[in-house]
């Protein structure tokens, strides 16, 4: 291990090639992740962020070792890239119009998989592996406990159709004789895809459960065309 490490820290063709093979094997193995749940970012890009923030560190290293006698900041074009890759992440957040908002866990492993590549690009391979690990953990244990923690919290928003605005009212005052309380309530106009009002509201239960077996219960409610969770 210590001679490979040797090897990537190296200023030799097959130094920099082995940091480059690392930074592009820690953005497919995160990017297989993010394709395998068909989010907005897949393979190529994280492959791509990785690649591009370790040959920043290669690019900046050879100019120290080029030009030794300059006041040169072997941190400076990292830090570029670390403020840069704000730009991929914003794209990859969408608010949909159910106020849902998706995309934050894809935009923060592009930013991870930016600061993987650095580590990768100037050879500190210790800290490429290490961190590539805690990600997958992340990403494939704790995503689903994430998920089940959800399922079984008490808050969480609801996207609701009415048969009119009249229903509106009755089925807060239902949710209310409940024990529901009920927040961020947003109405939306009729659309032409949705001829009846809509409208996104945050619940919270008066005690934890199943938010599937709640969701089906205000699907009996008079006056509720449709609702699912966001």
């Amino acid at each position: 291990m210590d001679d490979f490490i040797g090897f990537c820290q190296s200023w030799t063709m097959g130094g920099i090639a082995s940091r480059l093979f690392l930074a592009t094997l820690a953005g497919v193995i995160i990017g297989m992740d993010r394709e395998y749940k068909n989010k907005g970012a897949g393979i190529k890009t994280h492959a791509l962020v990785c690649i591009g923030a370790a040959l920043s560190m290669i690019v900046n290293e050879f100019i120290l070792r080029t030009f030794p006698g300059s006041n040169t900041d072997l941190a400076r074009m990292g830090a570029q890239v670390i403020s840069g890759i704000g730009f991929l992440g914003v794209g990859t957040i969408i608010v949909t119009g159910r106020n849902e908002v998706k995309g934050l866990t894809t935009a923060a492993g592009l930013w991870v998989c930016a600061g993987i590549g650095l580590a990768a690009g100037i050879g500190f391979v210790k800290g490429t592996l290490l961190a590539l690990l805690f990600v997958i953990f992340v990403l494939r244990v704790l995503e689903p406990m994430d998920k089940k923690l959800r399922a079984r919290s008490r808050d969480f928003d609801l996207y609701m159709e009415f048969q009119d605005l009249d229903s509106i009212h009755r089925v807060i005052a239902d949710l209310r004789s409940q024990g529901v309380k009920v927040s961020n309530f947003s109405i939306y106009k009729q659309r032409e895809s949705v001829m009846s009002p809509a409208a996104t509201v945050t619940v919270k239960m008066p005690h934890h459960g199943d938010h599937e077996a709640f969701v089906q219960q205000i699907r009996q409610i008079h006056g509720v065309n449709y609702v699912e969770e966001i």
